[in-house]
């Protein structure tokens, strides 16, 4: 090697760690722990912290000896590194997004629903995602899917990881949760039980790691990520907020609770019969630390983005983005699993897509990796 030669980085863990993690920029996806080979990072969900973290051993809290040998996988898995939009991009749309797209690259946008009962009245906002799960599950397009449930008979409204692999477990762990989970948890789980294709199903934080992983060649773990549905989210809340919220300040506790929407309001139905309106002002304090820097409103990098926002609420805004998407959905839609309309049929819909994505483009701090829509400040003029 000549003097002059620089031996090329290899950012591990320590870099992850100074760039994302103690930044701001993490937003807990776990993308990292379920692609450390060595088992080394563990997820701190506690207290409102959602993250990884590094055992003390190998290394201690802010480095890593397995890094130091050349190990890469933690920051190939994750999807606020460097620059992860530019990468993702380019590897699934084969070009980087404008300002102009500022709700993410797609193909077509449809309202869709699911056409079995079921399906429609077990899932939210027309049951797209439960009917696709159902659908890609029982035609062999997926062994697995990783999703969100609730922890013990569901009345603790503790939402966590979950793997379902037939309609049973799409039924049970239909509806919306809004505290977080990091649906990428359930991975292991998955591959345990021996599935090699799983779809991913989880916000934008979380659907843009598939696509890190696979634009920066992680192995095994991006081809087994093999289908992701995204879900359109402006924030998650902190776990406490039942308790110090909708407990101390509604008298609703968390087994009273049957099931939750927001459409501008927290809409929370109870068990008796009841249903209640809790303001989203009263629950901004509860916003989850890894939401307040999150560009992705319209989770971008998903095959299929979905969310029920606009006028019809039992009908799902659907975005497909990739050909995966395109060739899923069509084949949903020749065997009568969904029906759908033009997404200009609500345009009131598209409008609120464009501006929720537009306010949470602007989160992305000027100081990190520039961006579409958060382009960098002008140089300062020299003398």
């Amino acid at each position: 090697m000549s003097e002059t030669s620089v031996k090329p980085e290899k950012p591990q863990w320590k870099e992850l760690f100074l760039e994302v993690v103690t930044s701001g920029l993490c937003t807990g996806c776990a993308g990292c722990i379920i692609a450390c080979p060595h088992d080394v990072l563990k997820y701190d969900d506690k207290m409102g912290n959602y993250k990884p973290f590094h055992l003390d051993i190998d290394g201690g809290r802010e480095d890593c000896t397995h890094g130091q040998k050349g190990c890469t996988m933690c920051t190939r898995a994750c999807p606020r590194f460097r620059s992860w939009e530019t990468e993702i991009d380019t590897h699934l749309f084969g070009h980087e997004r404008t300002d102009e797209d500022v709700a993410g690259l797609s193909l077509d946008i449809f309202l869709a629903r699911a056409t079995d009962p079921e399906l429609l009245e077990a899932g939210q906002d027309g049951g797209f995602v439960s009917a696709l799960l159902t659908f890609a599950l029982e035609h062999d397009v997926i062994d697995a899917a990783l999703v969100s449930d609730l922890e013990g008979d569901g009345t603790s409204w503790k939402a966590a990881p979950a793997v379902v692999t037939d309609r049973a477990g799409v039924l049970r762990t239909s509806g919306s949760r809004y505290t977080y989970s990091a649906n990428t948890l359930a991975y292991p789980q998955a591959v345990e039980g021996g599935a090699e294709r799983i779809a991913l199903v989880g916000m934008g934080c979380q659907a843009s790691a598939p696509g890190a992983m696979q634009a920066r060649k992680a192995g095994k773990i991006a081809r087994r990520l093999s289908l992701t549905i995204g879900l359109l989210c402006s924030k998650t809340f902190d776990d406490a907020i039942f308790e110090e919220l909708f407990e101390a300040k509604y008298g609703l506790t968390r087994a009273m609770i049957k099931k939750m929407n927001i459409k501008g309001v927290f809409q929370i139905w109870t068990h008796d019969g009841g249903y209640h309106e809790v303001p989203l002002k009263e629950a901004h304090a509860w916003t989850r630390e890894g939401c307040k820097a999150c560009p992705d409103f319209a989770a971008e990098h998903a095959d299929i983005s979905t969310g029920g926002i606009g006028t019809f609420s039992d009908w799902t805004l659907t975005i497909v983005r990739t050909e995966k998407g395109r060739d899923l959905l069509n084949q949903m839609i020749d065997a009568g699993a969904v029906e759908v309309r033009p997404g200009d049929d609500d345009p009131a819909a598209l409008a609120l897509l464009r501006r929720l994505a537009g306010v949470s483009r602007k989160r992305w701090p000027a100081t990190a990796v520039p961006m579409p829509g958060r382009l960098p400040a002008p140089a300062a003029p020299t003398a």
